[in-house]
């Protein structure tokens, strides 16, 4: 196994301890705020208002073009300084949803309800970049590297935690608010309170945010062009640019049609999306820790290889749910919940580990961008090319529809990019069989505890 420098872990500094110990906390209500914003809630908008699907595909299309301003973002996160630039727009973003709280009682029309949603949907999409981009960069000043990997674990952990509670409570809002007709007072109050509630909770998040410390707190000068432009200089980020880029494209491709399939093919409801959502967040807060602890000893390079690989596979599953047949889905939850905690984990740590920190800002944006005009652009294509596949087939012996072959596609363009993540350096990570002996030994260690406790 390779041989890690510094590999006595950093611990923090008591102030420090209690920053991280207060973003743990932030990072659970902050879940609560996206399960009243996003998801499910944000489809329930779309239907109430009677969204056509173009104006459903462009509010789709908003959280992944917005990632372009992770640049001008990074711009800002320099002069105003990392904690600065996080509490300001972490925020904004955070608050910009309250007049929505007012939107089913204004005389608007439904056209100009429409508008308002789409114009608040975008502002938070951007000033949740600018936000997330201070925040990372903050973060990884913060957290001792030494310790990040089981850092992050710990709160990836709590967050999936708080976004299972989160997911369940709102679907079933959703599903009592739907019982009338389609578009009546009742849902819209449902939806109201929705926005409200994530107003109050985004101060809260706003207060924990505040009650932490920076490292460092001076600004910075104007960046020159070289240092906006470093990423692209540096081989090992433009290899991780390249996976970035056809990973999330292949992302895109099918994001916007698992929700929809869901609803239109399967039957659900959305209590039972919830549930699904729930599934992986669950199975993301069991396996969190266990990631961020083999982060520790492997870096991220493995556990990037390995999750994308084992990502590639979910599509296979979606080709077996009917309407009488969900259980497949469980599987699907706990493959995609255990995978993406590694893979999460371990792409938020790359870029960290790759950067300087006077230069870690516009990593993050290069890296977030990158990801976000792919995802983008195959959001784009995704119709276009769902009217170019055949409307059914059959595959494996069972007839499979456009939209199945369309999750296929997906399925074949991740593993396209796990090749890519082959190619990808991280000076000290261990091989990706390494990992496998870790996990090895560690399922071997449990193993033997569980036996002195049955012995005891």
């Amino acid at each position: 196994m390779v041989s890690r420098p510094n590999s006595e872990p950093q611990l923090p500094d008591p102030r420090t301890d209690r920053s991280l110990r207060l973003s743990i906390a932030e990072g659970v209500v902050a879940e609560f705020v996206s399960a009243c914003t996003s998801g499910g809630v944000l489809t329930a908008w779309a239907l109430y208002l009677r969204l056509s699907p173009t104006l459903i595909g462009l509010l789709g299309a908003m959280p992944f073009c917005s990632q372009l301003i992770h640049l001008p973002g990074a711009w800002i996160t320099r002069r105003l300084g990392h904690r600065n630039a996080a509490l300001t727009f972490v925020a904004l973003s955070r608050q910009v949803v309250l007049p929505l709280a007012l939107l089913p009682f204004l005389p608007l029309g439904l056209h100009g309800r429409q508008v308002v949603l789409l114009v608040v949907a975008a502002l938070a999409a951007a000033l949740g970049v600018v936000g997330n981009n201070a925040w990372t960069a903050w973060m990884g000043d913060l957290v001792p590297e030494g310790v990040r990997g089981r850092y992050f674990g710990r709160r990836s952990a709590f967050c999936a935690l708080g976004a299972t509670l989160s997911s369940l409570a709102a679907g079933l809002l959703l599903d009592l608010g739907r019982r009338g007709a389609p578009g009546s007072q009742r849902e819209g109050v449902v939806l109201a309170c929705f926005s409200l509630l994530a107003s109050v909770a985004g101060a809260a998040t706003f207060l924990l945010l505040r009650a932490q410390h920076e490292k460092s707190e001076k600004r910075s000068p104007a960046p020159g062009l070289s240092e906006m432009l470093s990423p692209l200089g540096d081989w090992r980020s433009r290899r991780v640019l390249a996976f970035q880029m056809v990973w999330s494209f292949a992302g895109g491709l099918a994001a916007a049609f698992y929700p929809l399939y869901m609803i239109a093919e399967l039957k659900m409801g959305f209590a039972q999306m919830a549930l699904y959502s729930g599934g992986i967040a669950g199975f993301r807060m069991l396996a969190a820790p266990l990631w961020g602890r083999a982060l520790d000893h492997t870096r991220a390079r493995p556990i990037l290889v390995a999750c994308a690989f084992g990502l590639s596979l979910s599509p296979l599953l979606w080709l077996i749910p009917h309407p009488g047949l969900l259980w497949p889905l469980a599987l699907d939850a706990a493959l995609c919940g255990t995978l993406s905690a590694g893979y999460n984990l371990a792409a938020f740590s790359l870029p960290l580990s790759l950067s300087l920190p006077r230069h870690r800002a516009f990593h993050l944006a290069a890296f977030a961008a990158t990801g976000g005009l792919a995802m983008g652009l195959a959001s784009a294509a995704s119709g276009p090319v769902l009217h170019l596949l055949p409307a059914q087939i059959f595959l494996f012996g069972q007839l499979t529809k456009s939209t199945q072959l369309l999750f296929l596609l997906g399925g074949a363009t991740r593993l396209c990019a796990a090749l890519l993540a082959l190619r990808i350096v991280q000076e000290g990570s261990s091989p990706v069989v390494d990992l496998g002996r870790l996990a090895l030994r560690t399922a071997a260690r449990t193993t033997r505890k569980q036996r002195g406790k049955l012995a005891a």
